[in-house]
């Protein structure tokens, strides 16, 4: 039996969600959409793209159809990551047209409680047409802003990121006295301190880890072992990501460690970009573009 435009929706929307929960509980949107469009089979409609902007009709579906599910407290959205939540999880036990439907809900309830008439299931099909597309292109730009800046920085060296880095810190109001030159280091890469001399805490060591390289166990627990005095911390900063057990180690440990990925990156970087030197800016450019965004979600 064909499936109704609703179920479609459902089946669409679900099947993100499963994506998201394969890869860890986040991926970038456009992961999300490649997911969806390797494990659905898409109809000649849905492929179709709107005249009026040229996206093409299922992608944007899902980016109009995730605000019910962001509304559900399902999805979780920052920067072109999309996260699933326990809630979400559970949702997917649902069959395609009760996950739409429950969704749908959910978003009208808060849609009633923050006094808002609209309602998508309501309004004429251009107008419907006009917010999707209004939808989908602010979350394009998103995306594709996040991964020029990501390919950038997968194209640096090691010590280049490592440089990327204590800029980023001396963005956030730290000295960096000390950033290791090419060779042998004696355990991390850059230290920080609160002011010049280190005199007040937290005095961070900082173990810097490039590309494609996911940090272990074992290197936290190296880390770990560099932090002997008093009000010192780590820092793992790695673009590759951490273990799953790499994280469970940063949790556990008597040590005081922090870890910051690759997207955590980005997004400190964006929102000190305005606070650093102009000689620490050029390591990683940014040009800040305004454009109409839809309502808030």
């Amino acid at each position: 039996m064909e499936m109704t435009r609703k179920e479609r929706i459902g089946l669409l929307m679900k099947t993100a969600l499963q994506g998201i929960k394969e890869n860890g509980g986040q991926l970038p949107v456009r992961d999300v959409l490649r997911y969806v469009e390797e494990h659905v089979q898409l109809t000649e409609h849905e492929r179709q793209r709107y005249e009026k902007s040229g996206y093409v009709r299922w992608e944007a579906l899902i980016h109009f159809y995730s605000i019910d599910c962001l509304k559900a407290g399902w999805l979780r959205k920052n920067k072109g990551i999309w996260y699933i939540t326990d809630d979400g999880i559970d949702a997917l036990r649902l069959s395609p047209e009760d996950f739409i439907r429950q969704a749908q809900e959910k978003y009208r309830e808060w849609k009633s409680k923050h006094s808002i008439k609209e309602d998508k299931e309501e309004s004429t099909e251009l107008e419907q047409e006009t917010e999707v597309i209004r939808r989908t292109a602010y979350e394009q730009a998103v995306s594709v802003a996040r991964k020029e800046i990501e390919e950038y920085i997968s194209q640096l060296g090691a010590y280049e990121f490592q440089d990327l880095v204590a800029a980023l810190l001396r963005g956030m109001g730290y000295y960096t006295p000390f950033i290791s030159p090419q060779g042998k280091d004696g355990g991390f890469d850059i230290l920080a301190y609160k002011d010049p001399f280190g005199s007040t805490t937290p005095r961070i060591k900082v173990q810097v880890k490039h590309r494609n390289q996911k940090v272990t166990v074992k290197e936290v627990r190296e880390l770990a072992s560099l932090l002997n005095k008093e009000g010192e911390m780590g820092l793992i900063v790695s673009s590759g990501g951490f273990t799953a057990d790499a994280e469970v180690e940063i949790r556990r440990s008597a040590r005081h460690i922090e870890k910051m990925d690759l997207n955590d990156f980005i997004g400190l970087w964006e929102e000190y970009y305005d606070k650093m030197r102009e000689e620490d800016k050029i390591y990683l450019p940014l040009r800040r573009v305004s454009f109409l965004a839809p309502p808030k979600e």
